[in-house]
């Protein structure tokens, strides 16, 4: 994919007369005739990770914004992406759960039918228990709310299956310059000259020279977002001192309610939470929050003591974990075979036993929680991992994303409809306000039970393992915690 290729060359886009003279009247025009003598844009989103491209694909893909002259911005080589191909007994390492909110807008915006649906595992339960007192709770479609359809919680699927079915689906539409290999070297504010005025529009500067003027600038940049630090908002929160351990597994078969049955395993540890996560066939994701003095002793084991260490996970007692952990010789799988002899277990109850892990997929990456002071600033939008960074014990990070994106694109469709400039903070407001207070109740809740079940002696252990199973005994509140977790149900933020 070349830099700076503009996929249509026929889009009406930015007013034209804006590349001679913007003044207040022009710029609330979103269409004009004459070709482009600038490189100035509606949009430029700065980030070609699922949020960005999610967004430039609703913005092509609704009549009302469509003209709009949009561009991405992206360090990646994006043809890599959307070559993205992998033999069927193979899966990246980074994968996340789509909830059917998230895919129903993928769906809604064409980017579905591009992803490889072969890659793409449904679950329809999904089992979580207290690591230490075996309190458990179970999710199931039969208790999700009457305005849910079908019985999916979940889809699984690899970040770049999602990310190759979006550009396919943009380079369908056309219309957008994408600008992949490039680095932004800074980001300054416009000035006013005889000929322009781009005073107070946010100007981006790429590393071979070339400068991209936007009426909204959309920071889909990650963690660490250049945008973010331009538009001067601060990020707040905290590191967990936890490390995702991910890796992809194989296990001995296709899952105790076989390939059409397939169920989510998540156990919380004092060190924090173990997932298995169904992916097609006998295959599954790992992602397991612990120390990082635990994380690299599970990077560094060989396979087969990796393979015991995690099976144990799910089948031993906390500390018979943590002893196994400590074994810096090796000889987990010995242990883990004695061990499991004097250990009862429910072996229905666990995911089935992983016998094979996928050669270079074991990694590991820290965890925190930081959360934007806003999302909005003058010009500006930020979306995603920009906005806000998650503990992956519920899986809502990428669902998060993908809620901004709809939020903001709508907010934009209502700019253009009613003549609006799109890029002022009070255009904006509607996308801060409804996206801020949701995404903290998120963040909140993640955080809380990540605190809660590090616990793992006193009071506090027999109260949160009444609170859970009060909750599995409840099936109204239980589904209602499951619409909400899955975009389905009625908003309460």
């Amino acid at each position: 994919m070349n830099v700076g290729r503009v996929v249509s060359s026929n889009s009406r886009l930015v007013c034209r007369g804006c590349s001679r003279r913007l003044t207040p009247a022009v710029r609330r025009s979103y269409s004009a005739t004459a070709a482009p003598a600038q490189d100035i844009y509606d949009v430029v989103c700065v980030g070609g990770g699922p949020a960005g491209l999610s967004l430039l694909t609703a913005l092509r893909a609704n009549p009302v914004t469509a003209n709009l002259r949009v561009a991405l911005v992206e360090a990646q080589d994006l043809s890599k992406v959307a070559a993205f191909s992998l033999p069927p007994t193979q899966y990246s390492n980074r994968c996340s759960s789509l909830t059917p909110s998230s895919a129903q807008f993928l769906n809604e915006i064409g980017a579905w039918s591009h992803m490889q649906r072969d890659r793409i595992q449904a679950f329809q339960e999904m089992q979580v228990w207290d690591g230490v007192t075996g309190a458990r709770i179970q999710f199931d479609w039969q208790h999700r709310g009457a305005g849910a359809v079908g019985d999916t919680l979940a889809y699984m699927t690899e970040n770049l299956n999602t990310t190759s079915g979006l550009l396919k689906r943009l380079q369908e539409l056309g219309g957008v310059t994408i600008m992949d290999k490039s680095r932004v070297e800074g980001i300054t504010l416009g000035e006013e000259s005889e000929d322009l005025d781009l005073s107070g529009w946010p100007v981006v500067h790429l590393a071979g020279g070339k400068s991209l003027a936007a009426r909204l600038l959309v920071g889909a940049d990650g963690a660490n977002s250049p945008v973010r630090a331009f538009a001067g908002i601060e990020a707040r929160g905290w590191d967990y001192n936890r490390h995702g351990v991910v890796a992809t597994l194989e296990l001995e078969g296709e899952g105790w309610g076989g390939a059409h049955t397939k169920t989510a395993y998540q156990r919380f540890l004092p060190t924090g939470p173990v997932a298995m996560l169904p992916m097609p066939g006998r295959y599954a994701t790992l992602v397991w929050s612990t120390t990082p003095e635990n994380a690299a002793v599970l990077k560094a084991l060989p396979a087969q003591d990796f393979l015991a260490l995690v099976n144990a996970a799910f089948r031993l007692p906390p500390v018979d974990v943590a002893y196994m952990h400590a074994q810096t010789g090796g000889g987990q799988q010995e242990e883990l075979a004695w061990r499991t002899q004097h250990t009862p277990f429910d072996a229905h109850a666990v995911p089935q036993a992983a016998v094979a892990v996928q050669d270079g997929s074991v990694a590991s990456f820290p965890l925190k929680l930081r959360h934007a002071d806003t999302y909005i600033g003058e010009r500006v939008a930020l979306v995603g991992d920009a906005a806000h960074t998650i503990h992956p014990l519920a899986g809502q990070g990428l669902n998060q994303g993908q809620g901004d994106i709809q939020s903001l694109a709508r907010t934009i469709q209502y700019a253009v409809e009613h003549g609006q400039d799109l890029g002022t903070q009070m255009a904006l407001e509607p996308y801060n306000s409804e996206r801020y207070a949701a995404n903290n109740v998120v963040l909140g809740v993640c955080d809380k039970l990540h605190k809660l079940y590090s616990v793992e002696s006193g009071p506090l252990v027999p109260l949160r393992s009444l609170g859970l199973r009060a909750v599995n005994g409840l099936s109204a509140l239980k589904g209602f915690l499951m619409d909400q977790a899955s975009g389905t149900g009625a908003k309460v933020f």
